[in-house]
């Protein structure tokens, strides 16, 4: 089974959607399915005003469309809202196609924090764009609601995994700052809400790991806290096992996959009570981490956690879960079509890994 995979998002980026994309890809090759990527890579861009990071596509709508036909996808999903999602949406609509879409940030307020367009505006956009496709995939329940109430239609659950023998506690690691060392690690912008963090009267150290626009003003306006730059991998692994506590400043990311990669290298969290932290850690039995108004308070208390706590809580997510999710969720967005029939027959005969 080949899924072609619309993404705006993608590599330079270091973000929650690229990362998401792919492990659930990797994770879908021992589950019978192929996931295939329509990116930014494949044709002329523009950087993104404000964020030269981002590449805005050049594509046109007859580009799109030979290149769905030239992978002949058994589904599509489109997974971000901008020119290649918007062209891919475009393109199946009118060739009668069904396909789902995710929706991964809360763009609505992203956009608000950089210009003056009224959230209702961007929302009344976005649930067109999505409720035009056979499921919308959101990652927590409390996103789930929160679109509910504004009207999207037909959402599914796809939730986020962890490579916890990547992210694990290092005892041995020491980074040379004063402890405790809390630390953010995630893209270095407005809507992130660093400033929030890096305002606060903490003892001990303030690291962050990213890259982006924000990041040269936040250097110069902080320049006690120490920045790492973009990380990944093994570097990145070894920066949260140092640390003490993960704060996560951010009022409008729908879960942050760096939860879970904190937690799993033994660092209880402290952020705001808001959609994303709320899911992630609300099913915990025992605390691993502290959701607070006061940001400086669920700091303090989150040192007083079990790292161990924390780690084993992380355990309970896998990204082998979350691509069956997906898989799931595009098979019921398709359930009347040939070939999710004839999936959903190979998988019930065990011909299909799903372990």
């Amino acid at each position: 089974m080949r899924i072609l995979v619309a993404t705006d998002a993608w590599h330079p980026q270091i973000n929650g959607v690229v990362r998401s994309l792919e492990h659930t890809a990797s994770e879908a090759l021992h589950l019978g399915a192929r996931l295939e990527f329509l990116t930014p890579q494949e044709f002329r861009t523009v950087p993104l005003p404000t964020y030269d990071e981002i590449r805005l596509s050049l594509a046109t709508p007859r580009m799109i469309m030979r290149r769905i036909e030239a992978m002949q996808p058994d589904f599509v999903h489109v997974a971000t809202e901008g020119p290649i999602g918007i062209l891919v949406r475009r393109a199946c609509i009118a060739t009668r196609r069904t396909f789902t879409t995710s929706y991964h940030t809360k763009f609505p307020e992203y956009l608000s924090a950089r210009a003056p367009v009224p959230e209702r505006l961007t929302y009344a956009w976005l649930r067109s764009f999505h409720n035009a496709g056979g499921g919308v995939m959101v990652a927590t329940a409390t996103l789930e609601r929160e679109l509910e109430a504004r009207g999207f239609k037909r959402l599914m659950r796809w939730s986020r995994g962890v490579h916890a023998d990547l992210f694990r506690p290092r005892p041995e690691v020491d980074l040379g700052l004063p402890k405790p060392v809390f630390l953010f690690v995630g893209r270095v912008s407005v809507e992130k809400n660093i400033e929030a963090f890096l305002s606060l009267d903490l003892p001990g150290s303030k690291a962050v790991v990213g890259g982006g626009p924000a990041l040269a003003s936040l250097k110069a306006r902080f320049p006690d806290a120490h920045f790492f730059g973009p990380k990944e991998g093994e570097d990145l692994a070894r920066i949260y096992s140092g640390s003490n506590v993960f704060v996560f400043p951010s009022r409008t990311d729908t879960f942050g996959i760096v939860l879970l990669e904190a937690l799993a290298s033994g660092l209880p969290v402290a952020a705001y009570p808001v959609t994303g932290p709320m899911d992630v850690l609300g099913e915990a039995t025992e605390p691993v981490g502290v959701l607070d108004e006061d940001l400086r308070t669920a700091c303090l208390k989150a040192l007083e956690l079990s790292p161990q706590a924390a780690r084993d809580y992380a355990l309970r997510y896998s990204w082998r879960e979350c691509a069956k999710q997906f898989i799931d969720n595009v098979l019921i967005a398709h359930d009347f079509g040939p070939v999710a029939r004839r999936f959903r027959l190979l998988r019930r005969n065990r011909l299909i890994s799903v372990a």
